[in-house]
């Protein structure tokens, strides 16, 4: 990394993050201080906002390119979750210093990776020093056909509940990349490793799914802050409870072979964070059409439980006792910095 600076905004804007708004008219090049959408017609606009900070969504260390990714594709999470197709986002980006061009070079290069592959691109934002970590604020806007928002307040009982791939791998790949003492004894060779920090680093949320939930979900939402917070949010929103079978909450194979050898691990999957797949809840009679579809499109989906009139989540371990949790999940307030529950 070389000693050169950018010190003013222009710089910035016009020399790195112009060129990822080419070819959609309505960033006016960036070259504006607004942005205009026009929406496709039949559809309605999708909106999110979920901000990450150095320290606490990802290591102020890691590659620039993957902090772009993760930046992008943690709010693409949520707009699959609701069936909507990503558009266009705007990004806010704080610095605590002037940026190397370097680094900006390479962050922009993930940036064009993760918009070409999420089929999204930059519209707007704005760029500023403050004091504190970088921060990056990403506003994504996607579509959706009209009124076919999939909501996360309406799961009823009865209702299935699924996930998307594989639990618990990107809390593996945080403790790897924090130099965990317990991790150098897990049973993975040196490519599986990797592989996990790829997925804390790099969550990839699937657009394939949009499709087999928009046609079969009645409730959905991404998984962020860990499956049982997050499974708990929906059913208080929907006045309802969950019954979960832990043994069929999904695992990667690196994720049984770490559970194969610390017998704990299977239940601290439930409540590790940053797995940006998708929780949905639908009627009975769909399950079978929504996992055919599902993995047809590649999406692997897994049920693990039912929707259940009694208030409160419980989750049964393989010889059916109900266990209890210290903790249900990330939370911004009470957490320890790096966002796991672990």
């Amino acid at each position: 990394m070389t000693d050169e600076r950018l010190h003013t905004e222009e710089a910035i804007i016009h020399a790195f993050l112009e060129p990822l708004a080419a070819g959609y008219p309505g960033a006016f090049g960036l070259r504006d201080d607004c942005a205009a959408i026009a929406p496709p017609p039949g559809t309605d606009l999708v909106i999110k906002t979920d901000p990450v900070r150095a320290g606490v969504h990802f290591l102020p260390d890691d590659p620039p390119a993957d902090i772009a990714w993760k930046a992008l594709a943690v709010n693409v999470s949520d707009l699959i979750a609701k069936g909507a197709a990503p558009h266009v986002y705007l990004m806010a980006l704080s610095f605590p210093e002037a940026p190397h061009r370097d680094w900006l070079t390479a962050f922009v290069k993930g940036l064009q990776e993760a918009q070409t592959a999420f089929g999204c691109q930059l519209i707007g934002g704005d760029t500023d020093r403050a004091p504190g970590p970088l921060s990056i604020d990403m506003t994504v806007i996607g579509t959706v056909p009209t009124g076919r928002m999939i909501r996360r307040a309406v799961a009823k009982p009865g209702d299935v509940v699924f996930v998307s791939g594989s639990i618990g791998d990107a809390g593996l790949g945080l403790l790897l990349r924090s130099g965990d003492a317990t991790a150098a004894r897990w049973p993975l060779d040196q490519a599986a490793r990797s592989a996990l920090i790829h997925r804390y680093r790099r969550p990839n949320p699937n657009l394939a799914l949009i499709a087999p939930l928009r046609a079969y979900a009645r409730a959905a939402m991404d998984l962020s802050d860990g499956l049982i917070k997050d499974l708990g949010r929906m059913c208080r929103a929907s006045g309802v409870g969950a019954d979960i079978d832990l043994a069929k909450v999904p695992l990667s194979a690196a994720g049984s072979a770490v559970a194969a050898a610390e017998p704990d691990w299977l239940r601290r999957t439930v409540v590790a964070g940053d797995d940006y797949e998708v929780l949905c809840t639908l009627a009975p009679e769909h399950a079978a059409a929504f996992q055919r579809e599902a993995e047809a499109a590649g999406v692997p989906v897994t049920q693990i439980g039912v929707i259940s009139p009694k208030a409160g989540l419980r989750v049964m371990d393989p010889s059916g006792a109900e266990l209890s949790f210290a903790t249900a999940g990330w939370d911004h307030f009470t957490s320890r910095p790096a966002k796991t529950g672990l």
